[in-house]
């Protein structure tokens, strides 16, 4: 293993306990205390924390600062996949729907500013 590994699992691992507690990004860099450029560049393996940041980010994420480096297993990796893929679907469909809903209407808003009072 490597350093670049390392770096690897880190930022992986960052980004998805925060996917799995349902953070933003923002919402993780509040709590973590630290910017949120900063918390993407980490995640984007562009910067290398400090070992104090590391401490804030755990305890932002309610883990132990180990966890941060211990890389997934395959289950954990498929699972993963598979819940962002259904969330995605999820978000995609809820959109359309909300889509369908205001064009529907569209024309009722429309009708009642068009009609003098």
């Amino acid at each position: 293993m490597t350093g670049l590994d390392v770096r690897s699992i880190l930022s992986q691992n960052i980004k998805r306990f925060r996917e799995v507690r349902r953070f933003s990004q923002a919402e993780l860099a509040f709590e973590a205390g630290i910017s949120i450029p900063f918390l993407s560049d980490i995640e984007r393996e562009n910067k290398w924390p400090h070992p104090d940041t590391l401490a804030q980010i755990a305890t932002a994420l309610n883990i132990e600062v180990f966890e941060l480096f211990v890389p997934p297993t395959s289950a954990e990796k498929e699972s993963h996949t598979v819940i962002s893929q259904a969330v995605t679907e999820i978000l995609a469909a809820q959109k359309k729907a909300a889509e369908d809903i205001v064009q529907k209407y569209a024309h009722i808003e429309s009708a009642s500013v068009k009609s003098p009072a």
